[in-house]
């Protein structure tokens, strides 16, 4: 009993220590991010502010977390690593992933009706766009890079200069030789995928750190490109006025031979948005679609054998070469096709939308969701991209932390934040098992726990 009570106040007081320590670096941390803060006077000077209230509730908040974790989560982390793993999924797990899929393809088709019937036309814009057309881009980019990353194990840090390319292919040759989208769409795709396989020949022989960094450097030399190239590309003043696609040749506006008029329909821009959100769900189903067929296909099968040793491949006669620049080209495509839609959306494109930040973006999307997983992708990009805008809703907060308080200012804060629970309590993504591409009589998912970090 009295050894008991003795480990007890040991592990109380290593708790306590580690939650000051973890304040006190929390404090250190966020002083000169949050507690000091510039503001304009009329004078247009700057001018020192504090927020020490912010500061010291977001340093509680942390050190109470640790607490918390230390007390709670840790001990309870233990008990499921002593437990006996299990070989064979529970029957409601089963059950649960049999429906699972075929309601969340359900769902998005309806949502947008389900949207205007909940707020009207009026307030289903800002849903439908902000959240239903942005984050399927974003699961479509987490796809595609999927491919990449998740399937053939080949680190992409420069994946948003597909992006680009697509984006400013659509909208250079829609605007100087006025091809329409639906022609412009499969070319942007292409241009996208030969710049893939021309980044894949100078990697060919890299991996891991070095050919993040290579990767890293191509997706900032494009955006350099696109910065200084001002004659085709007009620098940092970006593209305007950039043909937006219509419905078969009916314009989305408010003349006679617009899309409400011809239909008989009051005019809303409503229509439009609508319209551009199915196109991007269809072109995402088709991402997920081409990449489902593919990975049971001997190429995929040949990406997945490459992840997880390349030398094992080359002994059994695969063309490393051939699997690498197939994988960088598909993964490119999809990312040109969204950059067209993205182009096509928007209307005016600029450098600035396709920075670093968005290429780690997408590789968090598809690292939180799990390496291979289409389902984790599509969850965590609906958690990162969807948090966000959620966040531009947080009006409330204002009467807590002063009107002064913009949560959207702390979203990478609370995506790093997050980003460090999930590798904590799940190192290998939110969906960590792996279905075999072939099987003998049945499929059988590979459970985290049977395989090692990094392994199978």
């Amino acid at each position: 009993m009295a050894e008991g009570a003795t480990n007890q106040r040991i592990d109380t007081v290593a708790a306590l220590r580690d939650a000051a320590i973890t304040t006190l670096l929390a404090f250190g941390l966020f002083l000169p991010l949050i507690g000091f803060h510039t503001v304009t006077n009329i004078r247009n000077e700057l001018e020192l502010d504090t927020r020490w209230s912010l500061l010291f509730s977001i340093v509680a908040v942390v050190g109470v977390a640790r607490l918390a974790y230390s007390f709670l989560l840790a001990p309870w982390l233990e008990r499921i690593k002593q437990r006996p793993v299990a070989t064979t999924a529970p029957a409601w797990r089963a059950s649960f992933g049999k429906w699972f899929v075929p309601f969340c393809i359900g769902f998005v088709i309806v949502y947008p009706i389900i949207i205007i019937a909940a707020t009207g036309f009026g307030g289903a814009l800002k849903w439908v766009d902000n959240f239903g057309i942005q984050i399927l881009i974003y699961v479509m980019l987490g796809w595609g890079l999927n491919i990449v990353v998740g399937l053939a194990g080949l680190l992409d840090l420069g994946y948003v200069a597909f992006y680009a390319v697509g984006a400013y292919a659509y909208a250079l040759l829609a605007k100087e030789f006025g091809f329409s989208f639906w022609i412009l769409l499969p070319l942007a795709g292409v241009m996208s995928s030969f710049w893939g396989i021309l980044l894949g020949f100078p990697v060919l022989r890299l991996r891991g750190d070095y050919l993040a960094i290579v990767t890293l450097a191509f997706g900032e030399i494009i955006r350099i490109v696109l910065v200084n190239w001002v004659d085709v590309t007009n620098g940092y003043a970006g593209i305007s006025g950039i043909p937006r696609p219509s419905f078969f040749g009916i314009p989305f506006n408010a003349n006679e031979d617009g899309f409400a008029a011809t239909f008989g329909l009051e005019f809303s821009p409503i229509y439009r948005t609508i319209f551009l959100y199915y196109l991007i769900l269809a072109l995402a189903l088709l991402t997920a679609f081409v990449t489902v067929r593919l990975r049971r296909l001997p190429v995929g099968r040949a990406w997945e054998a490459l992840r997880e040793d390349e030398i094992a491949c080359r002994s059994l006669g695969i063309n490393t070469t051939h699997t690498k620049l197939t994988a960088f080209g598909m993964g490119a495509m999809f990312a040109g096709f969204a950059g067209s839609f993205f182009a096509a959306r928007q209307g005016f494109i600029s450098p600035e939308s396709f920075t670093f930040l968005e290429s780690a973006t997408i590789l968090a999307i598809v690292v939180l969701g799990g390496m291979g997983s289409q389902i984790g992708v599509a969850i965590a990009a609906i958690a990162m991209i969807g948090g966000t805008e959620i966040m531009r809703e947080l009006e409330f907060l204002k009467a807590i932390f002063g009107e002064s308080f913009d949560p959207t200012q702390y979203r990478m804060l609370l995506f790093g934040f997050a980003m460090v629970i999930i590798m904590v309590l799940r190192p290998r993504g939110l969906i960590s098992t792996r279905a075999p591409s072939v099987f003998l009589k049945e499929p059988k998912p590979v459970p985290v726990d049977l395989a090692k970090q990094g392994h199978g």
